[in-house]
């Protein structure tokens, strides 16, 4: 068994529903290091934060190229499994599944919305798009966590809960390990996600999300920070500099 064969295996046992997996994402290896050294057991980045921190904006107007060359220093900064934010996958997913597996992810998430023409997908083009996915990843590396993410909260809907059970659904069938619902913050809401999901969901903290241990109690298996550890680490450069003065 490789080294990243393990580390892919010990990413995919961290998902325990009830003792979630919590996740200070990162932007670069520096970023990587400092995680690493606060005893969490594994690594993931913010497509948000990476890009913002080489001077682009999100929405895969980061050069995919780029993205790999900054995974790539991640994962070597580290001795963690790391999964990355890979967005919706650029325009080839297999392409993108394999560079990224190249680097040394052992898992990633893939999302569902198409943040340029502020829509989202439709259902069984992303389960198309997860299959391919899924397949190139089983070529490679048998254990890859395919995150599911899934945009529905994102777009105010009545119905929202509706489809996202119903992509979960769809999303697991096509071969994903788990779903991730940015947007979702209503521990109600959550619990009815969680209890009729067949994959472990993933929770992204923001300013109204419940504590983790609320979280936990519910039967959530991941828990992600997204941009905010990047975020706040601006807002103390800042902060310091303007004292330095």
């Amino acid at each position: 068994m490789s080294d990243q064969t393990r580390k892919a295996e010990a990413f995919r046992a961290l998902h325990v529903p009830g003792t979630p997996l919590v996740l200070y994402n990162v932007w670069d290896a520096g970023s990587a290091k400092a995680v690493a050294a606060s005893g969490a057991p594994a690594i993931a980045t913010s497509s948000w934060s990476v890009a913002a921190a080489h001077g682009y904006v999100d929405g895969e107007r980061l050069p995919l190229g780029l993205a790999v060359d900054n995974l790539r220093r991640i994962v070597c900064a580290t001795d963690l499994p790391v999964t990355v934010d890979l967005e919706g996958g650029y325009r080839d997913v297999a392409e993108t599944i394999g560079l990224s597996i190249e680097a040394g992810a052992v898992g990633c998430n893939l999302e569902d919305s198409v943040p340029s023409e502020g829509r989202l997908r439709d259902p069984a083009e992303q389960c198309a798009r997860i299959r391919i996915a899924r397949r190139t990843a089983d070529a490679t590396l048998a254990r890859f966590f395919l995150n599911a993410r899934t945009d529905v909260f994102l777009y105010p809907d009545d119905d929202a809960i509706a489809k996202a059970i119903a992509r979960t659904r769809a999303y697991a069938d096509a071969g994903a390990d788990g779903i991730f619902v940015p947007g979702l913050d209503d521990l109600d809401v959550i619990t009815e996600l969680v209890e009729r999901s067949p994959l472990p969901v993933n929770i992204m903290v923001a300013d109204r999300t419940p504590p983790v241990p609320d979280l936990a109690a519910r039967g959530v298996a991941r828990v992600s920070h997204g941009p905010r550890p990047y975020l706040l680490a601006m807002r103390a450069l800042g902060d310091t500099a303007r004292a330095s003065r």
